[in-house]
């Protein structure tokens, strides 16, 4: 593709970096066939291509981004199923960032949007304040229905019971259980403490079981993607800062092999610090370091190698690839994989690229297209006859357990039980019934 940035404008690390990610594509079309909007609503600017034209032609004019460019982008996933596609290596990621963060500087939301999209990046990132706003959701879910559209679709997306906090989630340090192979920081998250702690203690049990010391790394705190996606950069880049600190002093006392994350839309963010303080001379090679220490859990058990299941699980998996994880992270085989070692039946999930609608706040700040995607995904992950539905997630964990019946966990969860943990407690009674028998 042809662009016409001046000199000057190129002058500008960002605007360099999105005239070489722009004269990658070649206009092909691979993306549209893979991209959740544009196979929904068949809008031609709903796809990468052409939110790309509407990029290209806002940066280079170099003037206030318009409300038909910040509509077409706002409806972007961010799920990266289109660099998955991409013949050409079009970055796709890095130049909707940069978007998003000229529609922040460039153009004045409606009052209503500036207050939610406020909210949300105040509340979802303080696991203190995402509690009190659950217990508020949990309160008026009931009239959910009759609320303004997307504060009802907020509302609803709220779990039918609260979870206590676990101690497991506080700064300390488990010790491995026989000979330490690896020290490990694990980041515990922000929704995932409040909504499924039950997760990082999987983990961690996982983990220990496996010959790896866990630190939880007191300083450390949003990762920032939530902010970041919402084209708040400066937010995201303090909050990259604070982490790294925070990692650094770890690295410094005890040192460390991993960094551990069980959300992939996290790990995601993180394993990009590296390129997003690459201009910055203090923060650069710390953040390197950073985002080359970052494993998803998975990836990790699979360098660790899962030892032999302690029991025999006998239940059928539906395994939903999370796209921070399979697109953003690449990270495809491992869980199923894992999960295969484990004795778990993996069943693979029809149209497995495509968002389940969740997408960090998307479900809250587009929430019709949000519910089309989460409809096509459950019928999906229901066709293929299995007991339970594993993801890798937190968001994609709520999304779809708010449209099936059918249990959902992480993967961490079941590889935890397989060797010795604890059975979850969503998958209690389907093991139940399948160890009774017909």
């Amino acid at each position: 593709m042809q662009t016409s940035f001046t000199l000057a404008q190129l002058a500008n690390p960002n605007i360099k970096e999105a005239d070489k990610i722009l004269r990658a594509c070649v206009h092909c079309g691979f993306c549209t066939a893979t991209c959740p909007t544009y196979v929904l609503l068949g809008d031609e600017l709903d796809s990468p291509r052409g939110r790309i034209y509407l990029i290209k032609q806002m940066l280079e004019g170099g003037k206030p981004a318009t409300t038909k460019v910040v509509k077409h982008i706002d409806r972007c996933l961010s799920c990266l199923s289109c660099m998955t596609t991409c013949p050409s290596g079009v970055h796709y990621m890095h130049l909707v960032d940069h978007a998003r963060a000229h529609i922040e500087q460039t153009f004045r939301r409606p009052l209503v949007d500036r207050l939610l999209r406020t909210l949300l990046a105040r509340v979802l990132p303080k696991p203190a304040y995402f509690r009190l706003a659950l217990l508020g959701a949990f309160l008026v879910k009931p009239f959910a229905r009759i609320l303004p559209a997307k504060l009802g679709a907020m509302i609803s997306l709220a779990p039918g019971r609260l979870q206590f906090p676990s101690r497991m989630d506080r700064p300390q340090r488990f010790s491995a259980e026989g000979t330490r192979r690896m020290r490990v920081a694990l980041l515990p998250g922000c929704a995932q403490r409040s909504l499924m702690p039950s997760i990082n203690e999987a983990t961690i049990r996982l983990l220990t079981r496996h010959g790896c010391e866990v630190v939880l790394v007191r300083g450390v705190g949003c990762f920032g993607a939530l902010v970041h996606h919402m084209g708040r950069e400066q937010e995201a880049l303090d909050a990259a800062r604070s982490n790294i600190e925070a990692f650094r002093r770890e690295i410094e006392q005890g040192g460390l092999h991993a960094i551990a994350i069980n959300a992939s839309g996290c790990g995601t963010m993180v394993k990009d610090y590296g390129y997003m303080l690459r201009n910055d001379p203090l923060w650069s090679e710390a953040a390197q370091q950073v985002s080359s220490l970052t494993k998803d859990i998975c990836e990790l058990m699979e360098e660790l190698g899962l030892a032999a299941p302690s029991r025999k699980v006998g239940i059928t998996v539906a395994y939903h690839g999370a796209c921070s994880l399979q697109h953003g992270q690449r990270v495809v085989r491992a869980p199923r994989d894992l999960l295969a070692t484990a004795g778990f039946d993996v069943r693979e999930v029809p149209e497995g690229h495509l968002c389940c609608g969740s997408a960090g706040t998307y479900n809250l700040l587009q929430s019709d297209i949000a519910r089309q995607l989460l409809a096509r995904k459950v019928q999906n992950i229901e066709s293929v006859g299995a007991d339970i539905v594993a993801a890798g997630n937190i968001g994609c964990l709520v999304q779809i357990g708010n449209g099936t019946r059918l249990p959902v966990v992480h993967p961490v969860e079941l590889l935890d039980w397989a060797t010795g943990g604890p059975i979850p407690k969503a998958v209690r009674a389907i093991a139940q019934r399948i160890s009774s028998g017909p």
